[in-house]
């Protein structure tokens, strides 16, 4: 497949993980479809962070962009830079594949911690991450697989109301997305060498 085309499939598609990156981490910071919790801090800390937003969404969208564009503009014109602006796409795609990296890792942390919310450990009731925090050693045991635990997601966290899945569900999907955004920035890395010293090979 020659480099123009290349450019120009990889930049949309990064476009749209971006943008679903960050919608994905947007909706963390509603649980249950409530804003509330939001206004109080009630938000599990990686969702605060909001890798998704910055790592996954912002500066993949920047280097989509830019991709995207130069695709097109070189697709019509001979005459557009090439080597200048595919140096540039190899920059932006790098910094793209950091950003993506550190949505994983971030996300992973969110996934095996568990959210944050209300639970009933004592007497009183109290916010914290229980499937780190739980003091009882039988249920700790248990905790470190929640995951694979359905019984564990609904009784447990009183408050927000399902935010065990909740978590699990969007942290799963920007997961999934950066692992796509790394494995397609570092491909228009490679592409963008291949452009740099070969040309986009439009029409040949």
């Amino acid at each position: 497949m020659c480099v123009g085309k290349c450019t120009r499939i990889l930049g949309p598609c990064l476009i749209a993980l971006g943008v679903l990156s960050i919608a994905a981490n947007v909706l963390l910071l509603f649980p249950s479809w409530t804003w509330s919790y939001l206004k109080e801090g009630h938000i599990t800390k990686q969702a605060m962070q909001v890798p998704g937003v910055w790592g996954g969404g912002i500066i993949v969208l920047l280097a989509a962009t830019q991709i995207t564009a130069v695709g097109w503009r070189c697709n019509r014109s001979s005459d557009c830079g090439t080597c200048r602006n595919m140096f540039l796409s190899i920059v932006l795609s790098g910094l793209a594949l950091l950003g993506s990296t550190s949505c994983f890792i971030l996300s992973g942390v969110g996934l095996t911690n568990g959210p944050l919310c209300l639970y009933n450990q004592t007497e009183v009731p109290q916010w914290d991450y229980p499937f780190v925090n739980m003091e009882n050693q039988a249920f700790h045991t248990r905790a470190q697989n929640y995951l694979y635990d359905q019984s564990l997601w609904n009784s447990v966290c009183i408050e927000p109301r399902n935010v065990v899945a909740w978590n699990i569900y969007f942290f799963s999907i920007l997961l999934v997305i950066s692992v796509v955004e790394m494995v397609l920035a570092s491909l228009q890395i490679i592409n963008g060498i291949f452009g740099c010293l070969c040309g986009l090979c439009e029409g040949k």
